[in-house]
């Protein structure tokens, strides 16, 4: 979980002198600066990340796609396609949506309560707005990485069946863009020391990893259960990822599986948006 290095603040302080005169930086400059933040400490903290963004992902890769795909025939259930093609795209969006939960919890209340650089950024011209903006940005910008960084593995085991794996990523990292908006807006309320980060954990992320399409279908789930894996950002991102990566993918289900996450990335990031200045204007 990525911490950055910012100027620290003891606490809630007044707006700063720029803030009060009402000059503030143009957003993408405020955003970029954010970003600059988490980068600067990224650069020496990297390999803290590396186990659950890339061999976490390559592990459940060797052990699912060519340990247990191995014992599983090709069929209608897996499209057509090799066991280990047909998951990689699910955990693709798999790993991104951990790292979208991982990125946008404890990181997210420690620049409020533990390190408190929000309240150092919130100081200077950049407005609570464009910080939690910055910050939504770096996740895309770490799911992106190593996403990349995870794709070279599944072409090195044989799991990409063409290039619209690379499109996968894509989709992928939409839908952990999604559920990171979401997740900053819950984490941005907590005010306790993160002791609700664990249940949501262990009621959310978990068994959205595991009843989302990732593995199997979710037409092999009980009729009731399914409604609740729709409602799920990683199922529609598993869906474009797959039918991206195995050319299955139609018009009108694409069309559908894009607007619902660009929907729950709008509603998320102005949710976010408000909890971030309702924090920093206290």
């Amino acid at each position: 979980m990525a911490e950055p290095v910012l100027a620290h603040s003891p606490g809630p302080q007044p707006l700063g002198p720029h803030r009060a005169e009402g000059r503030v930086l143009p957003s993408w400059r405020a955003v970029l600066m954010v970003m600059e933040s988490y980068w600067t400490w990224y650069k020496r903290g990297w390999r803290a990340t590396v186990v659950t963004s890339v061999l976490q992902p390559v592990l459940f890769l060797l052990a699912f796609g060519v340990g247990f795909g191995s014992l599983v025939r090709t069929g209608a259930a897996t499209g057509g396609a090799p066991y280990l093609v047909y998951l990689a795209p699910g955990l693709l969006a798999m790993s991104a949506t951990q790292t979208a939960a991982f990125e946008s919890t404890y990181p997210v209340l420690s620049g409020f309560k533990w390190q408190q650089v929000y309240w150092g950024m919130s100081a200077s011209p950049i407005t609570p707005g464009q910080i939690a903006a910055g910050h939504l940005c770096w996740v895309v910008g770490r799911m992106l990485s190593s996403g990349a960084v995870y794709l070279v593995a599944i072409a090195l085991v044989g799991g990409a069946a063409g290039p619209g794996i690379v499109v996968s990523l894509l989709a992928a990292t939409l839908s952990g863009a999604a559920f990171s908006a979401l997740t900053m807006a819950f984490a941005a309320s907590v005010q306790n020391e993160g002791s609700a980060f664990a249940t949501y954990f262990r009621l959310v992320l978990i068994p959205m990893t595991l009843f989302a399409g990732t593995f199997f279908p979710i037409s092999s789930l009980p009729g009731w259960l399914r409604p609740i894996a729709w409602i799920t950002p990683l199922w529609h991102g598993t869906e474009l990822a797959r039918g991206v990566a195995l050319g299955t993918l139609r018009w009108w289900p694409a069309l559908g599986h894009l607007g619902y996450l660009l929907v729950l990335l709008a509603i998320g990031a102005v949710l976010t948006r408000w909890r971030f200045t309702v924090r920093l204007r206290r």
